[in-house]
């Protein structure tokens, strides 16, 4: 499961992003100083990515990341109410990767944190997770809840295909073309079929799944359905 760690001294920041964080599959770390974001970031096995606010205690966002660059190349995007350009240069000094200003919108942070995380390999390297599912693409496994589960291959190939366009609505032709790998003129029941039992395999997990009426499924981070 992909790491991400949350530096901010604003607990209430750090729970709202972390909730979000949370909705789209990742595992997430807080720190609320400069100096537990260092320790964090050098004691923790598996760390994709840091958010980082520049005004923190103990130590500040921008020594924080310059004190991280000395021992790794993780990506960092600062997380700032400060827009003058002087300041964003500074953090680009530092090492930053990428400067968000607040107050800033989910969906844009959200938006920033995967463009890093590909940048970074986390999604090159094959791993993806969403409601409590993770599939490594490399190992071609596949945990739900973190245990193992058995698919066919055509269970795997549509569920990574789900997880790839996680929280897009795929129409029954969208899915087949993708993954049966043909233009499909017949009934699209056969999506039907394989949904079906790969939210059985799934179990609970398997919820993440949802039917969008009319139209066809997406995956997200929620348990639930849309029909």
């Amino acid at each position: 499961m992909v790491k991400i760690l949350i530096a901010d001294d604003e607990a209430r920041l750090r729970r709202l992003v972390g909730d979000f964080l949370r909705r789209e599959g990742y595992e997430v770390l807080e720190a609320e100083n400069g100096r537990k974001a260092v320790e964090l970031a050098r004691d923790t096995p598996g760390l994709s990515l840091i958010l980082m606010d520049v005004m923190m205690p103990e130590m500040d966002g921008i020594a924080a990341c310059r004190e991280i660059r000395s021992f790794s190349a993780l990506p960092v995007l600062m997380l700032t109410a400060k827009s003058e350009e002087e300041d964003e240069l500074l953090g680009f000094l530092s090492g930053t990767d990428d400067y968000l200003t607040k107050p800033f919108s989910i969906p844009v942070l959200l938006a920033r944190v995967k463009a890093l995380l590909k940048r970074g390999g986390a999604e090159e390297a094959g791993a993806y997770t969403a409601g409590g599912i993770e599939l490594d693409v490399r190992a071609y496994t596949v945990k739900a809840g973190g245990k193992p589960v058995g698919l066919t291959p055509r269970e795997f190939e549509l569920l990574l295909y789900l997880m790839k366009n996680k929280n897009i609505a795929l129409s029954r032709e969208q899915i087949l073309n993708a993954v049966w790998n043909y233009d499909f003129y017949g009934e699209a029941r056969t999506v039907d079929t394989h949904v079906k039992n790969l939210r059985l395999k799934l179990g609970g997990s398997g919820e993440s799944i949802k039917s969008v009426r009319g139209h066809g499924y997406k995956l997200t981070g929620e348990a639930g359905t849309e029909d």
